[in-house]
């Protein structure tokens, strides 16, 4: 799906030098279908690092996509330039009237925190109960996810003995499932948090099926029976080198961690990081869109919510 990005906005430039499909305003103008509608919550502190991962992923499917960043009105970046957040940035009160076709949520540094000690919690909240009839699907990535759970279906994480950190093999315990179509039974993806979802209390939930599992990290995939909700308790956006980064900036200063889990080859940091994750990543968020979204979405984006069962196989 190719991106229509703002021509000015750092993530073009890496992603057209990557061979990445973004597309002008112009060309978009010209293509006799309607763009997806995607807006992107981006909690991370390093915003342009993040925006670029998720767009990267979002350009390598064949509809075009339409992007709305938001920030968090209620919270002040410190690691964001305000010029950048004025530009391309936007709140959540100045899109509460519009409706979306997708809508990602990505993670934060702050899932030591209670929920309710994240200072912007409450508009948070307010996020994800408009996105129930304003947006199709939403995807939540990470803290996001584990916000996603606890907010919709009481779901609570627990703190983990160390950093779950690394990148571990996953389990497909749902085939048939269409976020997991295409995917091998057993598949890499990177992981970094101090916290932990546990299997048991999604099984025991009403309305959320477990679709991916890790022996050594945990829960990794879940989502709502009809998709409108999806779960991604990892990092599939991540890059080569973005593990690397927080093992170094978190030796830096002098935090006990240890070297990411099968990421440098042979667990030595010396070494420049393999990258096996990638292909599963794409097809996680081109599955996202085709099939929680595309296929099923209302041609006329004012008329979601519609039923979810609607227009399914």
């Amino acid at each position: 799906m190719p991106v229509n990005v703002p021509h000015a906005l750092p993530a073009r430039r890496t992603l057209e030098s990557e061979n990445v499909f973004v597309m002008s305003d112009m060309r978009a103008s010209q293509q006799d279908i309607r763009p997806l509608r995607i807006a992107i919550v981006n909690l991370m502190p390093t915003k342009i690092d993040t925006e670029t991962q998720l767009l990267r992923l979002l350009g390598n499917t064949p509809i075009q996509l339409q992007i709305s960043l938001l920030h968090m009105e209620s919270h002040s970046s410190r690691n964001t330039a305000g010029e950048h957040l004025d530009a391309f940035y936007t709140t959540f009160d100045q899109v509460q009237d519009q409706k979306f076709d997708g809508l990602v949520i990505t993670g934060a540094p702050i899932e030591q925190l209670p929920f309710e000690d994240v200072d912007y919690w409450p508009e948070l909240c307010e996020v994800m109960d408009w996105s129930e009839d304003h947006v199709f699907s939403t995807m939540h990535v990470c803290w996001g996810a584990q916000a996603g759970l606890y907010r919709r279906y009481g779901i609570p994480k627990y703190p983990v003995g160390k950093k779950v950190f690394g990148v571990f093999e996953h389990d497909v315990l749902d085939p048939r499932s269409r976020l997991l179509s295409g995917f091998d039974e057993v598949f890499p993806a990177p992981h970094s948090r101090h916290t932990e979802t546990r299997a048991a209390d999604i099984e025991a939930a009403d309305g959320v099926d477990l679709l991916a599992v890790s022996p050594e990290a945990g829960v990794y995939l879940a989502a709502s029976p009809d998709g409108r909700q999806v779960y991604v308790t990892g990092h599939p956006e991540y890059e080569r080198y973005t593990l690397a980064t927080e093992y170094e900036r978190d030796i830096a200063k002098g935090l006990q961690i240890e070297v990411p889990r099968n990421y440098y080859p042979h667990d030595d940091p010396t070494v420049p990081p393999r990258v096996t994750w990638r292909s599963h990543a794409f097809l996680l968020y081109a599955n996202w869109l085709n099939y929680c979204v595309y296929q099923r979405t209302p041609f006329n984006v004012s008329a979601i919510p519609q039923d979810a069962t609607a227009n399914e196989d």
